[in-house]
Parts: structure tokens; C-alpha cells; sequence
């Protein structure tokens, strides 16, 4: 593809900034790039129409870490810094609410839950709720976790026999948070590009999937769990996530997020209906695919626990399934990096995309200008 002199001259000659992918970091890093530096001219490069990867197809949980899941990180991190990534989590959601505002994201607090069909287990998480209080109450400033024994008969479920409340656990419109940061985005003047992928970088030249090149004083890596294709050094690796959706259900008995079984399950209403997600420990190795289909192995079983453990008391219709992908690696927190003069990279968000993206950026415009 050969571009016109305006195409070149508008969109591609002297360029400050390129950010590659435009889901939560890129445009977050974006939208931070231009107010620390009006003058510079800011582009995405997005190979989707909207942003491939989570950002538009996450679950849409406002959430920092469920008991289990702290007590997981506990043993394989150590205190401190398990509660310096909960910190990190907790002041990601609240800039992104500063930055887009809760009514734009859709943000509902209707609590989270953690569900336990194991009485050892269940019993086991408890004890530690005290302890995770104290150490919590000192970034939140309230406790947060609580017992709830009679939540399971309330909202329906079968199966299980217990939960633990986080009363901080939000949901929101993962649609209308996006929509609310590209709106911003273009406001401060990011130029926003899809339809081109990019194959390779080398230095300060792009080489763009569309047969042509250019080049970025800087540019910054933000597609997450796809980052391998550029960057095949970095500890990240793909992390597909399946989720189904219901039709409308009368008389639906919950509102909420809810996870189940460490976090590889979870669900919430979108109004009378259901999300349901999760399963990627029943086949760890076929889910870490960038391929965005959807599996028996794993659909069957987000159906049988809709079905027997989640709406014993409905049928509803199974009206949408899709998948997402996800960045994890070997070390838990997001990797905000610069690895060379030019190249610089925002990725591994470990599932938390909606609590720590919009903070990343943040984090790596900064390192972008001091640099």
C-alpha cells in the first residue's frame, strides 16, 4: 500500500508517540501522553475495529481480589507484596472513575461474593477474613470482608454453603467504558487508526501490516496478552477467557459479582440476565490461545453450573457466547517496561484489566516523558 502525500503528511510524518492496541492501557496512555504533552502528535494503531483482546469483551467486574485469591497470593508472594498489587488495583478503579466518571462506566455496587461448596475451605477463608481487614483498612479505610451466611438460600444457588461479602465489589458497562475512553481520547486530540496491525518494530520504524512504514520517537506496546507477537522476550502469555450470556430471566434473585472455585469461575447480572465466565482451569493449555473460539469442554460446564447451581429454579436460553483474551505470566502485576531508546511496553494485566489498565498507562506515559 503506498500512501498519499496527505496521508503521510497528516497522520504519519513527525510523530511522538505511537501506541500499539487501543483497549484500556493504550487509550489510557494515550489520553495521558497528550495532557502531559499537548504539542505532541499521539497516534493509535488498533488492527481490530474495536480493541481485540479483553478489553471489550472482559466481564465487567470492579473487583481487586476475592479471599481465596489473596490467600493464593499470600503463599506464592508474601504479605507485602500482595497487599502492594491489592493497593494497586484499589487506586487503578479509582482513577479510572476519576478519569471517565462513574455514571460514563456504568458503575453499580451491588457487593461481591465469593462462594464456597467446601466446608474445610470455606471455614479455612474466615478465619482469615480479620487479618485481611486489618491489613486492607489501611488502603480502603473500612473492612471490607464479611461473612454471609444466609446470601446462598437468598439469592437461589444450589450447591454451595457459604460466602464471604467484599462490600467494595462493583460492576460495570465494560461497552460504555470504552465508549467513554475513546470519546475522551479523541478529545484530547490522540489520533486513533483501525484496521492496521503492526508486524514488527525495529528502532524508531513501525512496519505496519497495511505494506507500509514510519517511524515514532517513542512507541509503547500495549496489547496485553497478544504482546508475544512483537515482543517474543517478555513473560506473558495468552490467556483465553469463555463466557456465555442468558436471555432476560423473570424473577431473577441476585444482583451482584460472584466468584466461585479461586476466581476461574464467575458471574453477575446484566440486569434479569446472566454472564457466566470462567473454566480456564479445566484445560490450562488449550486456553492459552489467542484463537477466539469457544470450547465443549468448557461451555458444557459453564452451562451445567448455570443450570444445577447458579438458576436450579429456571431454564433461561443460553443469547450470546464469546471469548476474550487475557495476558498472565510467571510473575503476578502488570509489566510496565522501557527496553530500549524507542520501545516501551504495558502489558500482563493478569485478568485485572478494568482495575489497574487505566492506572498502567498512567504509568507508562510517565516513563514515556521522562524519558
Amino acid at each position: 500500500m503506498q500512501l498519499s502525500y496527505w496521508e503521510k503528511e497528516r497522520f504519519f510524518e513527525q510523530v511522538d508517540a505511537c501506541v500499539i492496541g487501543s483497549g484500556i492501557v493504550g487509550l489510557s496512555t494515550a489520553i495521558e501522553l497528550k495532557r502531559q504533552r499537548p504539542d505532541w502528535k499521539v497516534i493509535i494503531l488498533e488492527r481490530g475495529f474495536l480493541p481485540y483482546g479483553a478489553s471489550t469483551r472482559n466481564a465487567g467486574f470492579a473487583c481487586f481480589g476475592s479471599v481465596s485469591e489473596l490467600m493464593d497470593d499470600f503463599g506464592r508472594m508474601g504479605e507485602s507484596q500482595t497487599i502492594a498489587l491489592v493497593e494497586r488495583r484499589w487506586r487503578g478503579l479509582l482513577n479510572l472513575r476519576q478519569l471517565l466518571g462513574d455514571q460514563s462506566i456504568g458503575l453499580e455496587n451491588f457487593g461481591g461474593y465469593e462462594l464456597f461448596d467446601d466446608a474445610e475451605r470455606y471455614e479455612l477463608a474466615a478465619d482469615t477474613i480479620e487479618k485481611f481487614n486489618a491489613l486492607l483498612e489501611a488502603i480502603i479505610g473500612k473492612q471490607v470482608y464479611a461473612t454471609n451466611p444466609s446470601a446462598v438460600d437468598h439469592f437461589g444457588f444450589n450447591g454451595f454453603i457459604g460466602t464471604i461479602k467484599n462490600q467494595f465489589e462493583s460492576q460495570i458497562n465494560t461497552g460504555e467504558m470504552m465508549h467513554a475512553l475513546l470519546k475522551l481520547a479523541r478529545k484530547e486530540g490522540v489520533i486513533i487508526l483501525n484496521g492496521i496491525g503492526v508486524d514488527q518494530v525495529e528502532g524508531k520504524c513501525i512496519v505496519t501490516t497495511a505494506g507500509f512504514s514510519f517511524e515514532a520517537n517513542a512507541v509503547i506496546v500495549t496489547t496485553n496478552g497478544f504482546a508475544k507477537q512483537l515482543l517474543p522476550q517478555l513473560d506473558v502469555e495468552p490467556a483465553r477467557a469463555q463466557v456465555l450470556v442468558t436471555e432476560p430471566i423473570p424473577g431473577l434473585k441476585f444482583k451482584g459479582t460472584f466468584h466461585f472455585d479461586e476466581g476461574y469461575y464467575y458471574f453477575r447480572n446484566i440486569g434479569t440476565r446472566i454472564l457466566l465466565g470462567g473454566g480456564r482451569n479445566l484445560d490450562f493449555a488449550g486456553e492459552n490461545s489467542t484463537n477466539m473460539i469457544q470450547t465443549p469442554i468448557i461451555q458444557d460446564r459453564l452451562e451445567q453450573m448455570l443450570f444445577e447451581r447458579i438458576v436450579p429454579y429456571a431454564k433461561p436460553k443460553i443469547e450470546m457466547r464469546w471469548s476474550g483474551v487475557m495476558g498472565v505470566g510467571e510473575t503476578r502485576g502488570p509489566l510496565v517496561q522501557k527496553l530500549n531508546e524507542h520501545l516501551y511496553c504495558a502489558v500482563r494485566m493478569g485478568g485485572m484489566g478494568v482495575a489497574i489498565g487505566s492506572l498502567v498507562g498512567k504509568e507508562v506515559a510517565a516513563l514515556v516523558v521522562e524519558n
